[in-house]
């Protein structure tokens, strides 16, 4: 964010007006290696995660092609990276297939649409500054909703990996199937994909930073091309030369309602993950994003890709870390990766036909290794057990009712367990600090000092209309068990809203209070507190309040009689 961004709106709107006005030449060729880089990776990871969609290949090279360029218009990231992402590509794969019956033109049509429709909520968003909302899927529970990704992605590779047909819409079922078929593994299928794997493994520890995936690609064309293996291993076929053709998806407006879910769960995707990627990326490179604006970056990316027959694109750590790895000062590598796609589309594409099968699979299999982070899930799980298991929760969604499910699964749960912390905020009833003039939890501290006939509380967090009445309770309970009772005093500093039901409590509480002898005062409100409740007319009721009058002023002022 730039300190002059309200003067120049233009700006704000399209970024390069700002990047390109302090773009020094030392950067141009870090930004051309890093494109280079990018396309490196991106053709044959694109291929893979397409046949993850049920796609043909170049679907998912378009996606690159296009979607990185459309979002170097409109991001604010400087390293990010746009394109298919595993878990947007098993979302295709198994809820939009579900659609059209196994017409593949269908499909891309439902897939292109799908991309159009995030396009139109990431700008939704955008317009009404909702980038805040979609921050309430918790990192906990998208922590177990990528394990699950991860297992379901995983467990539907690996029927190709072993060359037997598979089967089964959910895990265990494709788990099952797999089982009852190991007989008819193809030994010199399961061979070559287990060499493309260790190649990748491999690779990636010793070479860091470096294609690797792409050398894998070329070695198994080479083979599957010059040896007599090539006849035993099932090819991805002819890949179209040629840039895409532009226009807009062919569906019904039916097809808008039976896809509107799957859009959704695409958008909570593509959003969470390029924003927590671009937040990574800048923090690494000491710069600042703007969430809103990646809204309208991921807007202009799903745009053009719905519109060159490819599927929903997000940020992605994996081809972002290869872009920032490379060097990338600037999205202008994203162009550069684009203009490489390019070439490659129209010069290079028939040395594509013979890349086996079994080696997208090896390159999807070790793609999304990533997403199962066991050390993270045993951290959490020492930190937070009942986070921990909210996780769980998420993943064996996931695996239990699909990839779909398991993305609303995951927001339905973060938004419970938000409402379901501010339902019931913490009352601290709080004692003196030894030969101090403070206070604080006297549960948390026992040694705390209480005040003769005077309840001292503190709610901690807003009071609104769910959670007044718990505040109320708790209190009222514990002013019945405080022998003389005369004073009680609402410690409101931890209090950061209140609403009309919030102000009727206190005022309910005051004269629950005076029932039991004693009168009821607040202290330390803050100044949108304070403003409500005068307006709420309860000023006098709460034996008034100041700015300048502390907590500790009110217990002195009962303690001088």
């Amino acid at each position: 964010m730039y300190a002059d961004e309200r003067k120049r709106p233009l700006a704000s709107i399209f970024p390069p007006l700002r990047w390109l006005r302090g773009y020094q030449s030392s950067w141009l060729k870090p930004d051309i290696i890093g494109g280079i880089s990018l396309a490196a990776y991106a053709l044959p990871v694109s291929m893979a995660y397409a046949s993850l969609a049920g796609l043909p290949p170049q679907s998912g090279i378009y996606c690159y092609l296009i979607g990185g360029l459309c979002y170097a218009l409109f991001g604010s990231s400087r390293q990010l990276a746009v394109g298919p992402t595993s878990a947007i590509s098993l979302l295709i794969g198994f809820s939009a297939a579900q659609l059209v019956g196994g017409d593949p033109s269908r499909l891309m049509a439902i897939a292109a649409l799908t991309a159009l429709m995030v396009a139109a909520m990431s700008a939704i968003a955008w317009l009404f500054r909702l980038s805040t909302l979609v921050n309430f899927i918790s990192d906990t529970v998208l922590l177990g909703f990528k394990a699950g990704a991860g297992i379901t992605i995983a467990m539907t590779q690996i029927p190709k990996l072993l060359g037997v047909p598979g089967g089964g819409k959910f895990v265990f079922q494709t788990a099952w199937a797999v089982i009852t078929q190991l007989p008819q593994t193809n030994l010199i299928t399961l061979a070559c994909g287990l060499v493309a794997l260790g190649l990748l493994i491999a690779g990636s520890r010793l070479l860091p930073g470096r294609p690797v995936v792409l050398f894998v690609v070329i070695l198994a064309i080479a083979v599957a091309s010059t040896t007599p293996l090539g006849h035993a291993l099932k090819t991805i076929g002819d890949v179209p030369r040629g840039l895409p053709a532009f226009g807009l998806p062919a569906f019904n407006f039916s097809d808008v309602n039976a896809d509107l879910p799957i859009a959704l769960a695409c958008f909570l995707l593509a959003y969470i993950e390029g924003v927590s990627t671009a937040r990574t990326l800048a923090r690494k490179n000491d710069y600042d994003i703007d969430a809103r604006q990646e809204l309208l970056g991921l807007s202009a990316a799903n745009l053009g890709v719905a519109f060159a027959q490819g599927y929903p694109v997000a940020g992605g750590l994996s081809q972002s870390a290869v872009n920032d790895k490379a060097g990338a000062k600037t999205p202008l590598a994203l162009v550069f990766a684009s203009i490489a796609i390019a070439i490659c589309l129209l010069f290079l594409t028939p040395l594509l036909r013979d890349l086996p099968v079994v080696v997208l699979a090896a390159i999807v299999l070790f793609a999304v290794g990533g997403l199962l982070n066991l050390t993270e899930l045993r951290r959490l799980r020492s930190i937070s057990p009942v986070e921990f298991w909210l996780a769980m929760v998420s993943l064996a969604g996931v695996l239990l009712l699909g990839i779909l499910e398991g993305v609303l699964i995951a927001a339905a749960l973060s938004l419970l367990v938000v409402i379901a912390s501010a339902a019931r905020p913490h009352v601290a009833f709080l004692g003196r600090i030894p030969e101090t003039r403070r206070y604080s939890d006297q549960e948390r501290h026992p040694d705390n000092q209480s005040i003769p006939g005077v309840l001292l509380f503190r709610p901690e967090g807003s009071i609104v209309y769910f959670n007044a009445d718990h505040v109320l309770a708790n209190v009222f309970e514990r002013a019945r068990s405080v022998p003389g009772l005369r004073l009680v005093i609402a410690d409101l500093s931890a209090v950061p809203a209140i609403d009309i039901a919030g102000a009727t409590m206190l005022g309910t509480l005051a004269s629950e209070i005076e029932t039991l002898g004693a009168r009821l005062r607040v202290a330390e409100p803050r100044a949108r507190v304070r403003d409500l409740l005068r307006r709420a007319g309860l000023e006098e009721k709460l034996g008034g309040f100041s700015r300048r009058a502390s907590l500790d002023d009110a217990v002195a002022e009962f303690e001088a009689g």
